[in-house]
């Protein structure tokens, strides 16, 4: 997968591809939807990814014995991910972290976390052993 999506939005990407699963947030992240265990032919999921894959998402999702209600989230196209692209790329460029505070509504320290995070495993006062 290209980008990590939340664990619901991974099951359905296994089961129906990445694409089926980014449309799925796309028309209804952030929401609670119902899904069947058996959707109908013009149900909005199988409108949505194909009958067939439709069919394959409730059934992993339901495991076949009751229709269930999902908490959809954003994926992706999200608030969170997009501020998180943004503070990720203002690193790259090697801003400062009270201009990437300012810019992106994080904290100081969440940028520092922020930033360990992309340089886990790298250390620049480290030589390579390999």
């Amino acid at each position: 997968m290209s980008e990590a999506l939340p664990q619901v939005l991974a099951e359905i990407a296994a089961i129906a591809g990445e694409d089926a699963a980014l449309a799925i947030a796309a028309a209804h992240g952030g929401t609670n939807v119902y899904i069947p265990p058996v959707p109908e032919k013009d149900h909005w999921l199988s409108r949505l990814v194909g009958h067939k894959s439709a069919l394959a998402i409730a059934d992993h999702l339901t495991c076949g014995v009751g229709g269930m209600r999902i908490d959809l989230p954003l994926g992706p196209k999200g608030h969170q991910a997009r501020v998180r692209a943004k503070v990720d790329r203002m690193i790259a460029e090697n801003c400062s972290e009270r201009d990437i505070a300012r810019a992106t509504g994080y904290t100081i320290r969440g940028v520092r976390m922020r930033r360990a995070k992309l340089n886990k495993g790298r250390d620049d006062r480290q030589l390579n052993l390999i």
